[in-house]
């Protein structure tokens, strides 16, 4: 198990530049969980005692409101790893996580990461820049809430989503789970997809999305384009 847990982290942008041994040692120290669909791994305030990489699956990570208002902050694949800041700072969870469909994750001890940390400075170089990524990720969306309307968040968030050849969203994307990541309603993102649709940008069959013309739609994204 220790092996395929080791090749597992050597997928992570974070970990993979490690050498073998300390892989190995990581792996050793990890324990691999099975979360059904729509289970919560952690939410706000709870300890921050470990850094989580997903092995299958996916995680959305998003912070709620008192009356169920929810916003996602960013959808974690297969290979991701999410967590660091805890695992840096040693504070509470600062966001709930929830899985999306049935997925495995890997959950390396916070006291594991920073002990590698300690031997190995490429590894806490490299936590770094994730946290600093995120800190990127994190302005621009709060950006994009404040200055871009929703039918370009809703553009935004589509072009962010892995694709096949043909333009096929790889993952399903339920409308209530876009209209998450878009900071809106179910309904007035399905009316912002219509949109699109009208105008062939994209195709929706059975929730499945296809972006159609990514050129177009990422000139109205960046507002190169009107919405009439």
């Amino acid at each position: 198990m220790t092996a395929e847990l080791t090749a597992i982290l050597r997928q992570t942008d974070l970990l993979a530049a490690l050498p073998a041994a300390d892989l190995a040692a990581i792996a050793a120290g990890s324990r691999l969980r099975t979360f059904r669909r729509g289970q919560m791994v952690f939410s706000t305030g709870d300890p921050g005692d470990s850094l989580i990489v997903v092995v299958s699956g996916r995680v959305k990570v998003v912070v709620r409101s008192a009356d169920g208002a929810e916003l996602t902050l960013t959808v974690i694949p297969p290979y991701g790893v999410f967590g660091e800041l805890s695992v840096a700072d040693s504070g509470p969870r600062s966001a709930d996580a929830e899985t999306l469909e049935e997925s495995q994750l890997l959950l390396i001890p916070r006291e594991t990461i920073q002990r590698a940390c300690a031997q190995q400075p490429a590894l806490a170089q490299a936590l770094t820049g994730s946290l600093a990524a995120t800190l990127r990720r994190l302005t621009e969306a709060a950006s994009d809430l404040v200055f871009l309307d929703l039918p370009r968040r809703v553009a935004k968030v589509l072009l962010g989503q892995p694709r096949g050849a043909d333009g096929l969203i790889r993952c399903t994307l339920t409308q209530q789970e876009l209209s998450h990541q878009a900071g809106s309603t179910r309904q007035s993102v399905n009316a912002a997809l219509r949109g699109f649709e009208r105008r062939g940008w994209i195709r929706v069959r059975d929730r499945a999305v296809t972006v159609q013309q990514e050129a177009a739609l990422g000139a109205f994204a960046r507002g190169e384009m009107s919405a009439s």
